[in-house]
């Protein structure tokens, strides 16, 4: 009788803490109150820090899953693309919309090439680079920045008003963007070996 890991494991809970937060970061965003962009921050911070700690215990403790490999690259890519979905209503220029829009397209296309990758086999191609856990903590610091630090706008309500600490928000966002193209090609230059082999489904859902 084969032996199965147990999904509530401490890493797994906390994963799924993670997940759980999420619309508790949305609803607190939106609370007309002055301190709710920094413990909008403070929310998204903590998640990013659970997510390093979930993945130390797990390999620590000896509590790896298939649960658990599933759903914390799900809990990182929902809570960022929610938070971006987020502030895009409030940085709402061009500027701001371009970086959101790679960021999200990126990790879908990412996604989608690990789940056909494994499918082949060659999963241990596309894995985590250095440049991936590069990226991820830039975007974490950008993002828990642009929590932080909502933006007023000019007189006309058109531009918005570019303090120090905004600047250095966008710059850690454009940052994080660059590595996300460049971990997304690196995947990508790793899999094209498998684009050239004959056959293939293109059934999608």
């Amino acid at each position: 009788m084969s032996k199965h890991a147990p999904i509530l494991n401490l890493p797994n809970i906390l994963t799924l803490i993670r997940v759980a937060a999420i619309p508790v970061l949305v609803a607190v965003f939106y609370l007309p109150f002055w301190w709710s962009d920094l413990l909008a921050a403070a929310l998204f911070l903590a998640a990013g820090l659970t997510d390093w700690l979930d993945g130390y215990l797990a390999r620590r403790l000896g509590q790896t899953s298939p649960f658990g490999a599933f759903l914390d690259p799900v809990a990182d890519k929902l809570i960022v693309a929610v938070a971006l979905v987020m502030l895009v209503q409030t940085h709402a220029s061009i500027w701001f919309a371009v970086p959101a829009m790679v960021i999200v397209s990126r990790e879908i296309t990412v996604s989608a090439l690990r789940e056909w990758m494994a499918e082949l086999g060659e999963r241990a191609k596309v894995a985590v680079s250095s440049i991936g856990k590069i990226k991820t903590v830039t975007q974490m610091v950008a993002i828990t920045l642009l929590l932080a630090l909502k933006p007023e706008h000019s007189a006309d309500n058109l531009t918005i008003v570019m303090t120090p600490g905004l600047w250095l928000a966008y710059g850690c966002l454009y940052l994080a963007t660059a590595l996300t193209l460049w971990s997304m090609f690196s995947y990508l230059r790793a899999a094209v070996p498998q684009f050239t082999k004959p056959g293939g489904d293109r059934d999608g859902s």
